[in-house]
């Protein structure tokens, strides 16, 4: 089993930045199976979306809304993803799930860290 702990989420201004991290942890053959990992979010009232995502070999994928501010990177090492988020708009806010997927396509999801931008 893999287990997922965010953080960095919190209150910021507009055009302001903020830096997500997720750790992952758990048993050696899981972590090791682990393919690639990310981030949704989920509005309220909204369906939760694909922010972005990183493979193991360093490929990425964002959503429209969030390309030239958001970056994802990931330190295989640490089994660890951030997402670093600069110009933030009031509709980012949402609550931030980190997800990994192993290469048996299990997901795993983390709890999730509130992210507020206010205009």
């Amino acid at each position: 089993q893999v287990q997922l702990l965010e953080s960095g989420g919190g209150l910021v201004q507009a055009g302001g930045s903020l830096r997500l991290s997720c750790a992952a942890s758990g048993d050696s053959i899981s972590l090791s199976g682990i393919t690639a990992m990310g981030w949704y979010r989920q509005a309220p009232g909204e369906q939760r979306e694909l922010v972005s995502t990183i493979t193991t070999g360093g490929n990425r994928k964002y959503a429209d809304s969030v390309k030239g501010r958001f970056t994802i990177s990931r330190d295989n090492a640490k089994n660890t993803v951030y997402l670093q988020m600069n110009n933030l708009k009031f509709e980012d806010t949402a609550v931030y799930y980190c997800t990994a997927i192993s290469d048996s396509w299990t997901e795993y999801w983390g709890q999730g860290t509130q992210v507020t931008v206010s205009s």
